[in-house]
């Protein structure tokens, strides 16, 4: 429990990742809760089939992502460290996009007006927070430039959401 706070102080920009060594169990249910609550959400969005081959295309574009960028930096060893500490902010970010889901249901029950303008705000600013997240791991880990780390963040969040979501569409 205590590894976990660690690595959700990196959420609040508190805590330097790189300072963290995750165990194999750690990552694995850390892997694990990715997973499930994945599907959770995609299922809660579309079609439970579809959003299970969703994230398992994200899974799989996640791991390849972490492990290109860091064959290019020549930086292999922070394999685990790496993942490990996006995985759980992204995890974070994903439980607060099941409540999100949660308080939309709530919404159409109650038949609140600006249920949708509400959705695209909650929307927004979990993905700003979520880029912000990233940028802050990969600041850390490869010592880049703000501007740099963000632009890194925004390719890694096209490469874990937006090509697999453009492959379910075709």
């Amino acid at each position: 429990m205590n590894l976990l706070l660690k690595y959700l102080s990196s959420c609040w920009f508190l805590n330097d990742p790189t300072q963290l060594t995750p165990t194999k169990s750690f990552m694995w249910k850390n892997v694990t809760f990715y997973f499930i609550s994945g599907c959770i959400v995609e299922g809660l969005i579309a079609d439970p089939a579809d959003g299970t081959l969703e994230v398992t295309g994200r899974t799989i574009m996640a791991f390849t992502t972490v492990a290109l960028l860091l064959l290019l930096e020549k930086k292999w060893h922070f394999y685990s460290r790496l993942y490990t500490s996006i995985f759980v902010c992204e995890n974070f970010i994903m439980t607060l996009a099941v409540g999100a889901e949660m308080l939309d249901l709530w919404m159409t029950m109650q038949h609140i007006e600006n249920r949708e303008e509400i959705n695209i705000g909650a929307a927004t600013f979990l993905v700003t927070w979520y880029i912000a997240i990233v940028s802050y791991i990969f600041r850390r880990f490869f010592a880049y430039p703000t501007s740099v780390s963000i632009i890194y963040a925004v390719g890694y969040f096209v490469m874990t959401y937006g090509i697999p979501m453009l492959l379910m569409d075709i």
